[in-house]
């Protein structure tokens, strides 16, 4: 499974939600969903503005993990 990581990015930038959907032109509520891992998919222009707005890798922002399922 896809592991969301953007909260750790963002309180290791120290940048809250507001302020970061206002720089990357993403709705409060779209960045939210993708913030809580509930999104099904992330668009590549998104992850790039998160990627340059953050400094950061997009394997810093998304992580595979085995399914515990699977184990």
């Amino acid at each position: 499974m896809i592991v969301i990581n953007l909260d750790v990015m963002m309180a290791k930038r120290k940048i809250g939600l507001t302020e970061l959907a206002e720089r990357i032109d993403l709705t409060q509520a779209n960045l939210s969903i993708l913030k809580t891992g509930k999104g099904k998919a992330v668009r590549f222009s998104t992850l790039n503005r998160l990627c340059k707005e953050l400094k950061c890798q997009p394997g810093d922002i998304l992580e595979y993990r085995e399914d515990e399922e699977n184990e």
